[in-house]
């Protein structure tokens, strides 16, 4: 009786550990999954706030196509990145044309002043702060489902279930300033 009993509860025991392991890669790939979900939709919420600031500098300063024109190509190549590393490299782009939309309202004091403008920059920097919260929280996602799925006894489960690593939303240092939304009449 013991003899059959020993390997059986061996056997248990180790299938036991491998669901648990199993469980928790697949708990981990879905936290990254939603944690990535969270980033799209502040990059979007962003993304919806550029054609109501591009109409209302527009409004001002209708000579200025050229920074309208990268702004939409800019937002146009968000809106079709496809996961992390696409999304990382569009954000830069559009984070680069932001910028220049906002050194362009600089040189109009009436624009700095108008109610519109000054709301929309508020809801733009509360959103830019969002998006840091977002891309914090996916990358601490990122790095523990990665780290799991890359340290013994994982990376044999993971391997074995083609569990893929993911890419972190990294920001170029241009990115790694601010967008300067912030304007009063000197």
């Amino acid at each position: 009786m013991l003899v059959i009993t020993l390997p059986v509860i061996c056997i248990l025991a180790v299938t036991f550990l491998f669901a648990g392991m199993y469980n928790r890669l697949v708990r981990d790939r879905m936290r990254t999954r939603e944690a990535w979900s969270g980033v799209e939709v502040q990059l979007k919420r962003r993304s919806s706030l550029i054609p109501n600031l591009v109409e209302t500098v527009r409004g001002y300063t209708g000579h200025e196509r050229e920074v309208f024109e990268e702004l939409s190509r800019a937002r146009g190549a968000l809106s079709g990145a496809a996961g992390p590393a696409a999304a990382s490299a569009a954000d830069v782009g559009l984070t680069r044309a932001l910028g220049r939309l906002m050194a362009v309202a600089e040189n109009y004091p009436q624009l700095q002043a108008a109610r519109t403008f000054l709301q929309l920059q508020e809801e733009l920097s509360d959103t830019e702060e969002k998006i840091a919260y977002a891309r914090q929280f996916y990358n601490q996602n990122a790095l523990a489902y990665n780290t799991r799925i890359q340290s013994f006894p994982g990376n044999q489960l993971a391997g074995w279930f083609h569990f893929e690593a993911v890419a972190f939303f990294a920001a170029d240092e241009t990115a790694t300033q601010e967008v300067k939304v912030s304007f009063t009449a000197a």
